[in-house]
């Protein structure tokens, strides 16, 4: 039997001052029917309540909107300062708007700013337009990036938010679009703004995000309210280096909503924290090959660069176990052991050690190729 090499390495991560420890949150402390927290990096779920039922989620419909509109500025499809023209369809919305006349042009910066500020459901249409010709391609385009993202309970039926029968998502549906929609940093220019204006300063619009002023890290990024949907909010915010997303669906006032936002926020901060994990320096680089073409293999290390772990927890012990050697053939990218990290007895994380290259296993045939190549290349 081979003997395991189990090396044990220790290393602490300082504590930021006051810490928390963990405390459950109850459902009764978050009043919204439905809500999630999640760490956008690693996509790890804080907390949740009824994440999974289907729901509609009014305004909070754009952040999909937006996405598809960053990506066609991405790829050059759109620039930020094309103008672009309301058509009769995008000027005939109701509902929040920024009062656009058929034939009236904005640019796609000040078309973006009205959506995302003054949530306009024309301005909306307009940008979903100039990226896909018409709206109903563009939702089309929606619910294919919906499937792309993992969004499996959801169906967008506009792309502003109104209501319309099956137009429904989920709050963790919400949470992957948000995450998604965040990768574009410069989406945080238009989130962070609380008051601006349009057309050369004749209309002002102000943030439906009522967290800007109240919430200590808010970065965005987007709410909504109808009857049926009721108000809602995907919140973002930041940290000391930790971002999360809070979404909350169907509460019953504005101020209900941003409790729950701030609520989940509060407490995704106060109990949860970024830990850088880095390979001790002794830890092996490579791995002996028996009976191989080559004598050893280097490994990888499939390892993220931070997790999310509990604030509490301050010293985080790595654990390698690795055979001494291994029996050739090696293939790469072949599992030959793993890298735990614990805190106490309690196993935080586990990642697999891959090869990182290959060795055939020895052979006549081999062998005197091997040779051959040799004697005349000497």
């Amino acid at each position: 039997m081979k003997k395991i090499l189990s090396l044990v390495l220790a290393f602490v991560f300082l504590l930021p001052l006051n810490i928390v420890s963990v405390s459950a949150l109850s459902d009764d402390e978050v009043t919204a029917p439905s809500a999630v927290l999640i760490e956008p990096e690693t996509m790890k779920v804080l907390y949740e309540k009824n994440a999974h039922e289907q729901r509609a989620c009014a305004s909070v419909t754009k952040v999909m909107t937006l996405i598809l509109v960053m990506e066609a500025i991405d790829s050059g499809k759109l620039s930020w300062d094309q103008m672009i023209t309301a058509s009769a369809h995008a000027a005939s919305m109701g509902g929040s708007d920024i009062w656009l006349e058929e034939g009236e042009q904005m640019s796609v910066r000040d078309m973006v700013k009205a959506t995302v500020v003054a949530s306009a459901n024309d301005a909306a249409v307009a940008l979903a337009e100039a990226v896909s010709g018409t709206e109903d391609e563009f939702v089309r385009q929606m619910n294919e990036k919906a499937k792309a993202l993992g969004m499996e309970n959801t169906v967008f039926k506009n792309c502003n938010g109104l209501d319309e029968e099956g137009h429904l998502t989920t709050a963790y549906d919400v949470a992957l679009m948000s995450c998604e929609l965040i990768k574009h940093e410069e989406i945080f220019e238009f989130t962070s703004i609380w008051m601006d204006e349009l057309r050369d300063g004749k209309t002002q619009i102000v943030n439906t995000n009522k967290l800007l002023k109240s919430y200590n890290g808010i970065t965005g990024l987007k709410t909504g309210t109808t009857s049926q949907a009721g108000s809602c909010i995907s919140a973002t915010a930041e940290r000391d280096g930790l971002s999360l997303v809070a979404v909350v669906l169907g509460s019953e006032t504005g101020t209900d909503r941003f409790k729950a936002a701030a609520t989940l926020l509060d407490y995704g901060f106060a109990n949860y924290k970024k830990t850088k994990l880095t390979l001790p320096e002794d830890a092996p680089m490579e791995i002996k090959v028996k009976n191989g073409m080559e004598n050893s293999v280097q490994l990888k290390y499939e390892i993220p660069k931070d997790i999310i772990t509990e604030s509490a927890k301050s010293q985080l012990e790595a654990k390698v176990e690795l055979p001494e050697e291994i029996e050739a053939p090696v293939t790469e990218n072949q599992s030959l052991g793993t890298v735990s990290f614990y805190s106490g007895e309690e196993k935080i994380a586990e990642y697999p050690i891959l090869s990182g290259g290959s060795s055939k296993e020895v052979n006549f045939q081999d062998i005197f190729a091997f040779m051959i190549k040799n004697l005349f290349t000497t």
